[in-house]
């Protein structure tokens, strides 16, 4: 066989399948591995009952995860409190795993406090406080369009020590549109959703700016590419709501500060028109946490942000993330 090419290499049984690398395939590999983001040599992560590093861990080619993005994920921050790791929301987020893999008929077993407990388990292994946990479910070998017969967990995580979003962001109003509710659990974390994100955010940077606003199949805005979305406009935020969007944790932790900070917010329909050169707007994400928003298809917003209602959601969730005391300096007018 020509150096440089691949090797299959079969056995029986559903999990046999694996590639096997050339040297020069292995040394694309070393080099990729170096280049990562997200791992290196020494990461490790839970894979399938055992704790493997991430270098080295294996899937499956003939995945129904890998041929149809049938797998459900989440995204955890773990952030650093009273001199260790606390992951914020666990809970809610394995909750929501778990409810995922329920109504994308993939089977899963593992509990709630399980979840927890290996992902605390593996952050410790790789000695991270400040990071950013992905668990994802895939799927066990099956080429046929039918529900999955096996799942396998893999819980990986890195550090993260400043967002992926810019401080303030230039959005624009995606072509691309969500798919419609009745096509799809839009309420479910599903991975092969994010086709339709990825060419929203792309289109948005080909064009020179930051991030898309895309709205449902109505003309409403619903959300980001990875993110929901507020708006400010005469002292009241404004959120889409349930219905066409992923509903995400950090909305609904935004949602608690506003009733806790008495701060106005009503979750309705909207256009972009209306959204366009209000007070203020930003995204919320587990990953964005808050992040403001200058300008919407080129019209900026009127407030300085330091003056909006939205920078006091902003400061109070970073507080409730860290478990720290929020105090009101001023009232904003």
């Amino acid at each position: 066989m020509p150096s440089g090419s691949l090797q299959f290499e079969g056995k029986s049984g559903p999990s046999s399948w694996q590639i096997k690398s050339s040297d020069a395939l292995r040394d694309v590999r070393r080099e990729t591995t170096t280049m990562a983001a997200y791992y290196n040599e020494n990461t490790i992560i839970y894979f399938n009952g055992s704790f493997v590093k991430a270098a080295e861990a294996k899937t499956d080619l003939y995945s129904q995860s890998l041929h149809y993005g049938y797998a459900v994920f989440e995204g955890i921050r773990s952030y650093p409190v009273n001199g260790g790791t606390k992951m914020f929301k666990a809970k809610e987020h394995y909750d929501r795993l778990r409810r995922s893999a329920e109504v994308t008929k993939i089977p899963f077993h593992y509990t709630t406090e399980q979840l927890i407990e290996l992902t605390y388990e593996t952050l410790h292994r790789n000695n991270f406080t400040d990071a950013y946990v992905r668990p994802i479910v895939l799927c066990s070998p099956n080429m046929s369009l039918s529900k999955g017969r096996e799942s396998f967990l893999a819980i990986e995580c890195w550090e993260w020590t400043n967002g992926y979003m810019s401080n303030q962001m230039d959005i624009m109003t995606s072509s691309y549109r969500r798919p419609n509710a009745d096509a799809f659990h839009v309420d479910a974390k599903v991975s092969g959703h994010y086709v339709n994100s990825i060419l929203a955010c792309q289109e948005a940077k080909d064009l020179g700016f930051d991030e898309a606003l895309v709205l449902d199949t109505n003309g409403f805005v619903a959300e980001s590419s990875g993110a929901n979305i507020f708006y400010e406009s005469e002292g009241v935020l404004y959120t889409a709501p349930k219905g066409n969007i992923l509903p995400g944790i950090t909305r609904a932790t935004v949602l608690e500060i506003c009733q806790e900070l008495n701060i106005p917010v009503e979750e309705k329909l909207f256009t972009p028109d209306a959204m366009r050169g209000a007070d203020a707007g930003f995204f919320c994400g587990t990953a964005a946490e808050v992040v403001a928003l200058s300008s919407l298809d080129r019209v900026p917003f009127k407030k300085n942000w330091e003056e909006s209602l939205s920078c006091l959601v902003q400061q109070a969730y970073k507080c409730k993330v860290l478990e720290k005391t929020f105090q009101l300096k001023e009232e904003v007018a």
